[in-house]
């Protein structure tokens, strides 16, 4: 299996990239940070997991060792496959991630393609207890439900759904309008 390579980028297209590692070319798909990164002709190391199927070999590259241990995490959810948690990476980084599991935020994974709300729900009561306490667990997205544009509005700000979500539990009210909403989180955030 591979799971290191350290080499020269050659291509970038579309979610893959093609590393040049002494004469020969692999082709890794690679999370957003690695996209950046990668410029043609710049050198390049990554972490690799290695998918092998009875068809297929995919290599999946991550810049940091604990973004691999992150994925191979994900894909050991049942009904979670590389693709998918491939897709995960693209939405967040890995503290937004596990910040969307310890906070029990389903609504982080909303935006993954073929990640419904079960595997969602899935993601983050199997691997709660690695990153943070089950005592704390809530799957029913109450803190976040009729919030959405609060959360928008705040990431617009730059905040992590971790800083969102404890503004929102410390300063929502019943029957608030969603401009006193952001109003009262700007001010708790900034304190």
């Amino acid at each position: 299996m591979i799971g290191y390579l350290n080499g020269t980028v050659f291509l970038k297209d579309g979610n893959s990239i093609i590393l040049d590692v002494k004469g020969v070319g692999y082709k890794v798909l690679a999370a957003n940070d690695v996209l950046t990164k990668a410029i043609k002709g710049s050198p390049l190391e990554l972490f690799i997991y290695t998918h092998v199927r009875e068809d297929n070999i995919s290599l999946f590259g991550f810049l940091e060792s604990s973004d691999l241990k992150l994925f191979e995490n994900l894909i050991g959810v049942s009904g979670v496959g590389p693709k998918t948690a491939m897709n995960i990476f693209s939405i967040g980084d890995r503290s937004e991630i596990i910040s969307a599991i310890v906070t029990a935020d389903t609504s982080f994974f909303k935006g993954v393609p073929r990640l419904g709300q079960k595997n969602a729900q899935k993601i983050i009561i199997e691997l709660k207890n690695k990153f943070g306490s089950t005592s704390e667990l809530n799957l029913n997205g109450e803190d976040v439900a009729g919030n959405e544009e609060v959360v928008v509005a705040l990431k617009g700000f730059g905040f992590t759904n971790k800083e969102i979500h404890d503004a929102i539990r410390n300063v929502k009210k019943n029957g608030q309008e969603i401009t006193e909403t952001i109003k009262l989180a700007l001010k708790y955030l900034g304190k």
